[in-house]
């Protein structure tokens, strides 16, 4: 019994992971506003640039949502390790979580790295306060509230 038991928490547990919410437009399920998340990976990127905007041709379905890329080979790379090159908290606005607002979508257009994270968020606003603020604080209120939007979710 201890093992059958084991083995539904294990395959709730991996269900539950496997659908963590992804910002996606209120239109369509595809994340990020079809930015290409390894365009932000660009060594000559900076913050006030836009990044590529990938193509259905190009798609790798990850976390219940269509994730678009501008080549072949961005998408394969995605696919074979997609938590090293997804948004922190896959695109959810990080300033409205240090806020406590639950999950605000974005656009992929208001990014920055933080940590070595990349971190998208809904407005310039946003950003300005991490960038000008204690970004590991807001983080870590950022971390508690995408846990508990994750309890919520699931």
């Amino acid at each position: 019994m201890k093992t059958l038991f084991l083995c539904l928490f294990f395959l709730v547990s991996q269900s539950v992971l496997a659908n963590e919410p992804v910002s996606t437009s209120f239109w369509s399920n595809v994340a990020i506003g079809k930015h290409d998340a390894l365009g932000y990976y660009e060594p000559d990127l900076t913050n006030s640039a836009p990044t590529a905007i990938g193509i259905k041709k190009f798609v790798v379905n990850w976390q219940g949502a269509q994730w678009y890329f501008a080549s072949q080979a961005s998408a394969d790379k995605f696919e074979r390790d997609p938590l090293q090159y997804a948004p922190r908290y896959n695109g959810h606005c990080a300033n409205a979580l240090s806020l406590d607002l639950g999950l605000i979508t974005t656009d992929g257009s208001v990014w920055e790295f933080f940590g070595d994270e990349l971190h998208l968020f809904y407005a310039e606003r946003g950003r300005q306060r991490w960038l000008n603020g204690d970004w590991e604080a807001f983080q870590i209120d950022a971390d508690r509230a995408w846990k508990k939007a994750l309890i919520e979710e699931g």
